[in-house]
C-alpha cells in the first residue's frame, strides 16, 4: 500500500504566447518549480507535470495523474490559458482540485513596465502577472462540469496567509488519506438504549473509506490468557511511568489491567487496527467480564499512541477522535457533565479512556466500583485537557441519511473539576455556555464528541470539503 499522500501539480499557459514573448515560457516554468518545492514535505509525494499549454497536453496530464493515483491536484494559473487546457486533466484525474491564483509579486512595477518602450515586451511582462484573468473561465467550466474546486488567491513569494491556506489543504488531504486507509475495529455491542449512537457502518465507509474489522471479545480474552508474568510486570512498570497511579489502586488490579493491556496491543497488531470502538458486559462469562472490566488503561495507552479507542461502541465518535489525532491535536472522548453558570463554563468529560498526550499534567489512575452509574469495576483514568485553545468535533448522522462535521472552538480553563476518576475539563466558549449548548444541540449530534487542542475550524472545513461533507462551526 502506498503510504504517502500523492499531490498532483500542473501549471497552465498558452502555447501561442511562447514565440511571441521571449523568455516568458521559461519564466513561468520556473514559477511552477517554485510551487512544487513549496508543496514538498515529509509524507507527501509531489507529482509535478510542469507547464501544460495545449488541450493535447491536458489530456495526457489527465492520464498521467490517473496513473500516479494522485489524491489532490493543485492547478497553478501562471498566466492566461484556455479552459480547454484544464478540463481534460482534471476531469480524467477525478480527485479534488485546488486552484492556485498566484502572482509573482504583490503588484506590477508600473514605472518599470511602462519604461520598457516596447509594447511586446510590456505585454509579456503583464502576462507573467495575469493569473487572475482565466480564473472565472475555469470556475465556470468546472461548475458546468460538476467538478468541485477550491481556490487560493495570493502571491508566489512573501505571502504567509496564502501558503498557510495551501499547507492546510495538504494537511487536510493527509487526514482524508489517513481515514481512507484506516482499519477500524468494532468489538462487542452498543450500550442498550442509547439510540443516538447507533451508526450505519456502510455510511461510514462510504464517506471516510477505510475498512471496518468486526472483532470477537473472545479473541481478546484468549490472548489475555497467554500473557506471561514477565509481560505483566513490564506493563505495570509502564503504567507507573505513564500515569500517576494513586495509592489506593490495588496491585492485583494493576496486574489485571496490565494483562489486558498486553493482550489488546497484540490484538491491535494482529488485526492491524488504527482505531477501535468497544463495549461489552460479559455477564455470565467470567473471562470476558474480567477482560472488559480492566480495559481502560490499555485503551488510554493506545489512544496516546495514535490509535483512538472509544467506549460504548461509539463508532461516529471514534471517527471524530481519529480525525483529530491525524491532525496531531489529540482526540479525547467527552460529553456534557454540567454547566457552571457562575463561571460561564461547560464541564465535559467521560469515564473510560483518555488521550494522555493532551492532558494537563500527569493522568491519574483511580479505582472505581461503578462507571457513571453503570455496573463496573477496575481502574479508570482522571485527567483534564491542557489549558488553552481546544476544538470539539462530532461526526453527525443527519435525518436525510448524510454525515456532517460539527465543530466548536473553546478554551480549556483552570478551575475545580470532579475528582471521580473520569476525564473532565472546564470549557469556556466565545458565544457563552447557554448559547453553545443550545446551538450545538440544535444540529442533532450524538451526546458524545471528541476534543483536541488548538483551534482547528479552518482545517476541518477543508477536510469536510475534500470528503464531500457539510461542516458546521457553531462558535
Amino acid at each position: 500500500m502506498n503510504d504517502q499522500l500523492r499531490v498532483g501539480l500542473f501549471g497552465i499557459g498558452l502555447e501561442a504566447y511562447w514565440p511571441q514573448f521571449a523568455g516568458l515560457q521559461a519564466r513561468l516554468e520556473g514559477y511552477v518549480g517554485t510551487v512544487a518545492a513549496r508543496l514538498g514535505r515529509p509524507g507527501v509525494n509531489v507529482v509535478n507535470l510542469g507547464l501544460v499549454d495545449s488541450p493535447e497536453k491536458a489530456l495526457a496530464a489527465g492520464h498521467a495523474f490517473r496513473r500516479a493515483d494522485v489524491d489532490l491536484i493543485f492547478l497553478y494559473i501562471t498566466t492566461y490559458a484556455l479552459s480547454s487546457t484544464v478540463l481534460p486533466a482534471v476531469r480524467r484525474a477525478k480527485c479534488p482540485v485546488v486552484i492556485l491564483n498566484l502572482q509573482p509579486t504583490a503588484a506590477l512595477d508600473y514605472a518599470q513596465l511602462n519604461a520598457l518602450g516596447d509594447r511586446t515586451k510590456m505585454t509579456g511582462e503583464w502576462l507573467a502577472y495575469c493569473a487572475a484573468c482565466p480564473a472565472p473561465e475555469i470556475a465556470n467550466v468546472f461548475n458546468r462540469a460538476r467538478i468541485p474546486f477550491h481556490q487560493v488567491t495570493g502571491v508566489l513569494e512573501n505571502d504567509p496567509e496564502c501558503w498557510r491556506e495551501v499547507d492546510e489543504w495538504i494537511e487536510a488531504a493527509q487526514v482524508a488519506y489517513g481515514m481512507e486507509h484506516n482499519r477500524l475495529g468494532v468489538m462487542g455491542h452498543y450500550y442498550g438504549g442509547m439510540l443516538d449512537i447507533y451508526s450505519d457502518l456502510t455510511q461510514q465507509c462510504a464517506y471516510f473509506g477505510g475498512h471496518i474489522e468486526m472483532l470477537e471479545v473472545d479473541e481478546l480474552s484468549a490472548l489475555r490468557e497467554q500473557v506471561s508474568a514477565a509481560e505483566i510486570s513490564a506493563r505495570v512498570n509502564l503504567f507507573q511511568q505513564q500515569f500517576a497511579v494513586q495509592p489506593d489502586c490495588a496491585p492485583a488490579e494493576l496486574e489485571r489491567a496490565a494483562r489486558t493491556s498486553v493482550a489488546l496491543d497484540q490484538l491491535v497488531e494482529v488485526r492491524q487496527l488504527g482505531s477501535l470502538a468497544y463495549y461489552y458486559m460479559g455477564t455470565g462469562n467470567a473471562p470476558n467480564e474480567d477482560t472488559l472490566s480492566s480495559i481502560i488503561l490499555a485503551a488510554s495507552l493506545l489512544t496516546a499512541r495514535h490509535l483512538p479507542v472509544a467506549g460504548e461502541l461509539e463508532i461516529k465518535n471514534v471517527q471524530a477522535m481519529k480525525i483529530l489525532d491525524l491532525f496531531g491535536v489529540g482526540g479525547s472522548f467527552t460529553e456534557y457533565y454540567a454547566i457552571d453558570f457562575n463561571d460561564d463554563v461547560v464541564l465535559m468529560g467521560h469515564d473510560g479512556p483518555g488521550h494522555l498526550a493532551i492532558a494537563e499534567g500527569k493522568t491519574k489512575v483511580r479505582p472505581l466500583e461503578v462507571y457513571h452509574g453503570k455496573v463496573g469495576r477496575g481502574l479508570s483514568v482522571e485527567m483534564s485537557v491542557k489549558h488553552g485553545p481546544v476544538t470539539l468535533l462530532s461526526v453527525v448522522q443527519t435525518v436525510d441519511g448524510k454525515l456532517k462535521l460539527l465543530t466548536a472552538h473553546a478554551e480549556s480553563v483552570p478551575g475545580p473539576i470532579l475528582e471521580i476518576g473520569n476525564t473532565n475539563s472546564r470549557y469556556r466558549f466565545p458565544c457563552g455556555a447557554r448559547q453553545f449548548v443550545e446551538t450545538w444541540n440544535s444540529h442533532g449530534p450524538a451526546h458524545h464528541c471528541a476534543v483536541g487542542v488548538g483551534h482547528m475550524g479552518s482545517k476541518l472545513r477543508k477536510l469536510g470539503s475534500l470528503l464531500g461533507m457539510e461542516m458546521v462551526q457553531v462558535c
